[in-house]
C-alpha cells in the first residue's frame, strides 16, 4: 500500500450499517428546499489525533497506468466525497476535511490468472470542500418552482437528447 501515514481506526457508530445500506444511507432533510437527501458511504474512520471522522471511499479498476484522481470524469468522485462529508456533518458529527480514496488496481503484469485476482492498493487523500452544496440545492429548488423549464444548455448531452426526443 502507498505510504499514507494515518493515525486512524475504523469508527464504530450505531448507524454505520444503515449508512452503508443502499437506498437507506446517511439521510438528511434540507429545510430550505424540503429535499430529503441521502448517500451510501463505504467506510468511516476516526482520526486518533483530532477525533474527527474520515470518509473513506473504495474504488476498483483494472488498468496499466497508475491510479489518480486527475481525469475530468473523476470530478464526480470528488463531489461524491464532499456530499458524504456534508451529510455526516448534518448529523452533528465532526468530519475531517481530508477524506481518502482506497483505490484497488488489478494487476495486469502477472504471467497467469490462475483463478486469483491480485491488486495494487493505493490510498489517495482528498481535501473536500462542501461549500457548493447549499447554493446548488437552492438553485435546484428555484428551477423546480419556476413556471417554465430552463432553456437547454448547448453543452449538455442530456438537453440535446431531450430536444431530439421531443422533436421526433
Amino acid at each position: 500500500m502507498s505510504g499514507a501515514r494515518l493515525n486512524a481506526v475504523p469508527h464504530i457508530h450505531p448507524q454505520l450499517d444503515t449508512w452503508r445500506s443502499n437506498f437507506k444511507g446517511v439521510r438528511t432533510v434540507h429545510e430550505a428546499t424540503g429535499f430529503e437527501l441521502f448517500g451510501t458511504i463505504d467506510d468511516l474512520w476516526r482520526d486518533l489525533g483530532t477525533n474527527e471522522l474520515i470518509v473513506v471511499d473504495y474504488k476498483a479498476t483494472f488498468k496499466e497506468a497508475d491510479v489518480t484522481l486527475d481525469a475530468a470524469w473523476q470530478d464526480g468522485y470528488k463531489r461524491q466525497m464532499e456530499f458524504y462529508q456534508w451529510l455526516l456533518r448534518r448529523q452533528g458529527l465532526a468530519v475531517a476535511k481530508r477524506g481518502w480514496f482506497v483505490y484497488c488496481n488489478g494487476r495486469r503484469d502477472l504471467d497467469a490468472f490462475d483463478n486469483r485476482l491480485e491488486f495494487r492498493v493505493k490510498m489517495i487523500p482528498y481535501d473536500g470542500d462542501d461549500a457548493w452544496i447549499e447554493p446548488v440545492l437552492l438553485e435546484i429548488r428555484e428551477m423546480l418552482d419556476a413556471p417554465e423549464a430552463p432553456a437547454p444548455g448547448g453543452d449538455c448531452e442530456y438537453c440535446v437528447f431531450a430536444e431530439k426526443a421531443a422533436s421526433a
